[in-house]
Formats: structure tokens, sequence, C-alpha cells
């Protein structure tokens, strides 16, 4: 996944990817939907590892891209293959404390959970900020060209029940782009994903790869 990003642009897009590879249990974690003081127009996106928003919800941190690329992967057993179960991903994230600027821990095992959030600000004016998510068609294993279909990985999200209006809700990739959420004008959002592939196939032996892409967009 990129890390954190930011624009201000008046046609704003931003993008962050997550790299799937083909295990860890959900910690208790938080959900976060918070006010930003309004400015000049601005988009934050984080997915997985990332900068610091700028201070406490104003999204003043220097517009750029922080670069990196994190992962989530599983390495099933043969047992755990034949066993039909589905299989939890971890993660090579290391950020646990929210980038909205307030020091809240957000992801509390970040090695099992990928922390992601979206923050939309401006001055004046209607409409909203919207998060997507792109993925291929397929998992594939470059050395074979064995494939494994993308909707075969879902996320569970924390916080499910928490009544925290308009967080990123829970999903299964379905190939192409999907709607996650809307983020309302001088809102940032904030919660963590954990991965999870279904193993609902036997496949065959080898290391299947894809990307995925978040976007965040202004109108």
């Amino acid at each position: 996944m990129k890390r954190a990003r930011r624009c201000s642009t008046p046609q704003c897009s931003l993008t962050a990817c997550v790299a799937l590879l083909l295990a860890a249990q959900t910690s208790v974690a938080h959900a976060w939907s918070l006010e930003i003081t309004s400015g000049a127009r601005r988009l934050f996106l984080h997915v997985g590892d990332g900068a610091l928003s700028g201070q406490q919800g104003t999204l003043n941190g220097p517009a750029g891209t922080s670069g990196i690329v994190n992962t989530v992967q599983v390495s099933p057993s043969v047992n755990e293959l034949l066993s039909g179960a589905a299989l939890t991903m971890t993660s090579n994230s290391t950020q646990s404390v929210s980038l909205y600027g307030g020091g809240n821990i957000t992801c509390p095992t970040p090695e099992r959970q990928v922390m992601i959030g979206a923050g939309y600000r401006r001055n004046n004016g209607s409409g909203n900020a919207v998060l997507t998510v792109t993925s291929p068609s397929n998992l594939i294993n470059l050395a074979t060209g064995d494939t494994i279909p993308i909707t075969q990985i879902s996320w569970t999200v924390s916080a499910a029940n928490s009544n925290v209006p308009g967080v990123i809700p829970a999903g299964t990739f379905t190939a192409g782009t999907q709607t996650l959420a809307t983020v309302s004008a001088n809102t940032y959002i904030e919660n963590c994903h954990t991965f999870i592939y279904a193993n609902s196939a036997v496949r065959a032996q080898g290391t299947y790869t894809g990307r995925v892409t978040y976007t965040l967009t202004s109108p």
C-alpha cells in the first residue's frame, strides 16, 4: 500500500495500493468519523503505513506521497489448504496510531490489520469525496500462469457494530472498481481492515500476487 497522500488542486484524486500475496486473529480496535477544520480544498488518503495528516483535525501536512506499498499475505500449510477453512492474512504494516493527528490508537495489532483512512477538507459548497477500490480479476502465479479469483479475498473491519457513521464497511473484492464510502466535507474517516482468504478450493502450489488500488476523489 502506498503511504499517506495529500493533494490540493481544484480537481483532486489520490490513489494508494495494497499488494496481495496469497494469519491471525483480529484484536479490539476503533473506527473514527471526525470533524476537520474547514479550509482550502484538500484530500488526504492513507492505506497502511503513512505520515501524519498534520496538526490534529486540519489536514495541513505537506502535499505529496510517502510512497511505500505494504503487503498482506497468507502462507497456508497443506493441512490448512485441505481444510477449506477461511484463512486470515497478515500484514507488514506497522501503523497503529491514527493519522488524524490526535495520537489515538486505531489498529492495536498492525501485523494483523491495515489502517485505511480518508479525509476531505473544503471551505464551502456541496458534494462529497468518494473512496473507491480497484482490483484485478485474479491473483496470478507468474511462474505458471495459474490464477486465484480476486473474489476469494474479503475484509472485515474494526468496530463493525460501533454505530460510527460513515466509516469504511467490510466487503469482498469483486474485480474492477467498487465504491467503499463517501466522505462528507470537513470529515475524516478511519478504521482497520483485516483481510481474509476464502480458501474454497485447493490451488496449485506457488506464489500468487496482485495489487489493489484505493482512490479518493472530490468533485
